[in-house]
């Protein structure tokens, strides 16, 4: 099985490591991010899993293409299959999730501070009596603090991002505005094709000018949690989860053998993963409507991403 664990190249510049991508500033202004198939949850990374790079980075440019008359974002190009090549940001302290449904199982996800009791969440009031996965009148925003050094996320209000000097009130209308726009426009694209766009997160950034420009990923199985909406109704009514093809596939194995914030991490059976590989491609080509085609150019997948870097930018690679 053809796994990029990662893409360290030691001819580009400026590189960044994150739990799943591998960046690379240049001196121009653009940033090379490298799509790997490492899978994190829980501020960890789990495992690998195959071809999850290629399909998040398609997922991700199919969105692109059908959201940026609502909101601008980073895209310049595409060398291979699992990079992007964007325009360089300042990344805003601000991470704007969107909720359709009380849902979750993270600590800052409003299902889990639900069932601990908490009413009042994201400067958002909820009623006694929610039942787990219930569809919301409508969706909100729910921000969290965006820690850059494996620190874990806190929640946020509008109220507290703005006194304090996160973002101005400008600022925030304009996320505001442009995070609702996205998720609608997601959940009527899903909805044509039989699924539920239950919650996504959005990460958004400054270029040079200023503007506020969408950054990083939109509507993946991996920033987003889907639902197959046939299977919803059912799963509501008899208090089970409803059949998804998010991450939470491995976030649930784990999470029910160990605490995953402060125990090790139990290897994860290869039967799990070759599942989850397979989840993934079924959630591109069920969210796409296109069949997945593996890129399996190259000798390993990391040669074929060096080639195709190497072609797009030959003065770091002596090409």
């Amino acid at each position: 099985m053809r796994i990029l664990a990662e893409a360290r190249f030691p001819e580009l510049p400026h590189p960044y490591f994150g739990k799943v991508r591998d960046n690379y500033d240049l001196p121009d202004g653009r940033r090379i991010i490298i799509s790997s198939d490492r899978l994190s949850a829980f501020d960890r990374i789990l495992a690998c899993i195959p071809w999850k790079g290629q399909v998040l980075t398609q997922t991700a440019r199919y969105w692109f293409e059908r959201t940026a008359d609502i909101c601008p974002n980073h895209v310049l190009s595409y060398p291979d299959p699992n990079v992007v090549v964007g325009k360089r940001l300042t990344i805003l302290p601000v991470e704007v999730v969107v909720r359709g449904y009380l849902a979750g199982t993270t600590g800052t996800s409003i299902l889990t501070l639900y069932k601990k009791g908490e009413r009042e969440m994201y400067g958002h009031r909820f009623p006694d009596g929610l039942r787990d996965n219930e569809k919301l009148p409508k969706p909100i925003l729910t921000p969290t603090s965006k820690e850059f050094d494996g620190g874990h996320d806190a929640p946020l209000t509008p109220k507290e991002i703005v006194e304090g000097g996160l973002l101005t009130p400008e600022q925030w209308e304009t996320l505001s505005v442009y995070a609702l726009g996205l998720f609608a426009r997601g959940q009527e694209i899903a909805a044509q094709r039989g699924l539920i766009l239950v919650d996504t997160k959005y990460e958004f950034g400054l270029d040079e000018d200023g503007n506020i420009v969408l950054a990083d990923e939109i509507h993946t199985p991996d920033s987003s949690r889907y639902w197959l909406a046939e299977g919803y109704d059912e799963a509501f009514a008899t208090g089970k989860r409803p059949p998804s093809f998010d991450k939470d596939f491995v976030r649930a194995w784990v999470a029910e053998r160990v605490d995953p914030y402060t125990d090790p991490i139990p290897e994860i059976p290869a039967e799990l993963i070759e599942a989850t590989s397979r989840v993934y491609i079924d959630a591109y080509e069920r969210i796409t409507g296109e069949t997945f085609v593996p890129d399996t150019s190259g000798a390993t997948p990391v040669d074929r991403v060096r080639d195709n870097l190497a072609y797009a930018f030959p003065r770091y690679f002596g090409a």
